[in-house]
């Protein structure tokens, strides 16, 4: 438990334990020094008394010169019986308590009778008292001491960590003009721990450059070879072809246009920064919807499917059409592919829009994993790599948009993308 603690918290009961226990240990050590030196003493004092007693009853025959606080009992002595209470105390030094009385006793026995010196002990037992008070307060100070001190030095402690937690978690810190953070520390543990954040830090903007750089000099080199292709089948569709030619320059236009559609996304995505507002646009849900449909619904006829749009509710959003246009197209891509008979269906919701089909469906455990890069279901269809969902869900976090995917019954999916995340 105590390693899920906050550090700051571990360090203010490392602090009071240690006390709590140095503390204890001293405060029980002052307790049994006194009670020892209390028995010695008084030993050797009654023993002494004891023997002057002794030998003035027993030799003298006279009264022992007693104080008012000491009192001498002897078993074959008249006039000196041994009360009740002091009847079956040990040989030797003894503490009575009697009737909310305390006395020190001290027992000898000669030739089996048995002499006892009785001493009230009110006088020092109230002192004893005062003494292990002082001892009970220092502890108890003590304690609220280091719970003190140990707070002050937890907050001196996690104060720079604290700070460079701040400043690692900071945005800003991968911007390539960022300073370095072990300059604004010393050259202590916490520095070396600013130095490994540096060091680290430095290796992930790299790579986060040269990740931008290589997607946006791909994509912006692959566009003019794509324009290029895309005015070839242009020309080639308005020369006299034979149907089966049209038909394959047709698919290369299609696919042509896809892989523009692609570059174009992935272009906006690289430029995109990570502080960066969504991407705003002009384009409306149902416009988008239509043009899709106009360019994927004569692909679902020719494979057999009932294709339809479907309009559940108005909408008056405006996106942006490149990055919509290309999350609906990856899910009716994916709905073609995996769909081998029965309907597909688009239908426009008042806060996003769905993609339902009839085809084989997605497992319950593997549905979030096929958002993930390079994650092909197990009945894989196509040629794709894997990337179409993974894009899917990267255009639509940077859009502020959510996409869920569930079962129909008796067979099929459901991908649902809303423009307003639900509230919770």
């Amino acid at each position: 438990m105590l390693a899920r603690q906050p550090f700051a918290r571990r360090i203010v009961i490392a602090f009071t334990l240690m006390t709590l226990v140095v503390s204890g240990v001293f405060s029980l050590s002052i307790v049994a020094v006194v009670h020892f030196i209390e028995e010695h003493l008084m030993t050797q004092q009654l023993s002494r008394e004891l023997d002057v007693v002794l030998n003035d009853v027993l030799v003298l025959n006279i009264a022992p010169p007693l104080d008012t606080a000491t009192r001498f009992f002897a078993s074959d002595v008249p006039g000196y019986a041994i009360p009740e209470g002091f009847r079956d105390v040990e040989e030797g030094f003894s503490e009575v308590l009697s009737n909310d009385s305390a006395y020190f006793v001290y027992r000898r026995q000669i030739d089996g009778e048995q002499y006892l010196l009785v001493e009230e002990q009110q006088e020092f037992e109230a002192r004893e008292n005062a003494l292990f008070a002082v001892v009970l307060a220092g502890f108890v100070l003590s304690i609220l001491g280091a719970w003190g001190l140990g707070r002050l030095m937890a907050n001196k402690v996690m104060a720079p960590v604290s700070r460079l937690a701040q400043q690692v978690r900071h945005r800003d810190q991968l911007h390539p003009m960022a300073p370095p953070l072990a300059l604004q520390y010393p050259d202590d543990e916490v520095g070396h721990l600013a130095a490994a954040f540096d060091s680290t830090l430095g290796q992930l903007r790299q790579g986060l450059e040269r990740e931008r750089l290589f997607t946006s000099d791909v994509s912006h080199e692959l566009r003019t070879p794509l324009m290029v292709i895309l005015g070839a089948c242009e020309l080639l569709g308005q020369t006299d072809l034979p149907e089966k030619s049209r038909t394959q320059a047709k698919r290369i236009e299609r696919a042509a246009q896809e892989m523009h559609e692609l570059v174009q996304t992935f272009l906006m995505l690289a430029r995109a920064r990570p502080e960066q507002a969504a991407f705003l646009g002009s384009a409306s849900l149902a416009s988008v919807a239509h043009e899709q449909a106009e360019r994927w619904g004569p692909l679902f006829r020719d494979k057999g499917l009932d294709f339809t749009v479907v309009g559940e509710g108005e909408h008056s959003g405006e996106y942006n059409l490149t990055l919509l246009g290309s999350v609906m197209s990856n899910l009716l891509r994916n709905a073609l592919h995996y769909t081998d008979s029965g309907s597909v269906q688009l239908v426009l919701e008042s806060d996003g829009f769905r993609v339902e089909d009839t085809g084989v469906g997605i497992p319950l455990e593997e549905q979030e994993r096929m958002f993930q890069p390079f994650v092909r279901g197990v009945e894989s269809r196509g040629e794709g790599l894997g990337l179409g969902l993974s894009l899917v869900r990267r255009i639509c976090a940077h859009q502020g948009w959510t996409v869920d995917v569930r079962q129909r019954q008796p067979k099929g999916s459901c991908f649902q993308v809303r423009f307003q995340p639900e509230a919770f």
